[in-house]
């Protein structure tokens, strides 16, 4: 049976702050570990007065501590970012803290614009490096080898799990070519997602870490228990998808009534194609749209993000599709 998991961009809304953020994603992640959840990822962003997980291993980092089983990571770190060692360091000293539950998924995307980027001290030219970059990462998170000078301390010998993350085929290439799993971002970039998935089964060579492909489709989730009220829940990652357009980005915004009052019909049409793989709805309804989904896509495990306004309400969508998920067959433990 596909598994679920969770994406987080620890979302600051209106009339909260960065701690209120991330003390409502280590809540959710208790309540996703115990609903059964396969893993809880992190992402990074910077520069973004509405996102909270731009330290994304301290995050991860704070989530994990508050948590026993589930598993948490980054979906992702931007590696363009950071030098490898680094990375290998951070996530190291997780795993070192939080042994067999640490992932690192990576995306080549710097994750903000370029003035940001050039406040990160980084070169837009770096992500050219990418697969150079994994591959070093890799080798450092990897046993140390005889006459290796640099090392990852801690870092080496944890064998934190890679996954490439991508919405195109690039990363699709990298990760079968590298035999490592692969996550894309239907969630926001949903348009090449059949074609990635075919380029990654057909292409894959197994390594040590994956010896046949293992692929993760995000998606928009928004679960309540009438659909009106998930139509209406709905409208807060409608506005936040039109303000990324009109670039007025800001806190996470309260739902509307009717968010026709909101858009143009332009931005209608652009905003639903890149929410196409949304589902909302109510758990008696979801279910069989999301099964044709998952056979269409044949995907492993499913990334659900939820940028809904009101935390407990962001609770109880993820407690909708737990019930989804025992309804196509899966159970708490699978």
């Amino acid at each position: 049976m596909t598994k679920f998991s969770v994406l987080d961009l620890a979302p600051v809304r209106e009339g909260g702050n960065p701690g209120d953020a991330l003390r409502n994603s280590r809540d959710l992640a208790q309540h996703a570990e115990a609903l059964g959840y396969e893993r809880y990822w992190l992402a990074e962003h910077h520069n973004m007065v509405g996102i909270a997980s731009a330290a994304t291993s301290v995050a991860i980092g704070y989530v994990a501590e508050g948590t026993k089983s589930i598993r948490v990571g980054a979906g992702g770190v931007m590696l363009p970012n950071h030098s490898p060692l680094v990375i290998a360091e951070h996530f190291g000293t997780l795993a070192s803290l939080y042994p067999g539950r640490i992932d690192l998924g990576l995306g080549r995307a710097p994750g903000t614009d370029q003035q940001t980027l050039r406040a990160l001290r980084r070169s837009p030219m770096m992500a050219e490096n990418f697969p150079q970059d994994v591959l070093e990462l890799q080798a450092l998170l990897g046993p140390v080898q005889e006459g290796q000078f640099i090392q990852a301390v801690p870092g080496a010998d944890t064998n934190v799990p890679l996954w490439i993350l991508g919405s195109s085929l690039f990363g699709a290439q990298l990760a079968a070519m590298l035999g490592l799993p692969y996550a894309f971002a239907s969630h926001f970039a949903p348009e090449a997602l059949f074609q990635a998935l075919d380029v990654y089964r057909e292409n894959f060579k197994p390594s040590e870490q994956l010896s046949e492909p293992y692929a993760m489709v995000g998606m928009i989730g928004v679960g309540a228990d009438t659909e009106e009220e998930a139509k209406r829940l709905f409208t807060t990652p409608q506005q936040q998808s039109i303000n990324l357009f009109r670039g007025t980005r800001g806190r996470l915004r309260p739902p509307i009534d009717d968010i026709e009052d909101y858009w143009s019909p332009a931005e209608k049409m652009r905003v639903t194609a890149m929410q196409s793989c949304a589902f909302v709805g109510t758990a008696e309804s979801i279910p069989e749209n999301l099964a044709a989904f998952i056979e269409r896509t044949q995907a492993d495990e499913l990334m659900i993000a939820s940028s809904i306004f009101d935390h407990q309400d962001r609770v109880h969508s993820y407690e909708i599709f737990s019930q989804v998920r025992r309804k196509l067959g899966g159970s708490h433990d699978a």
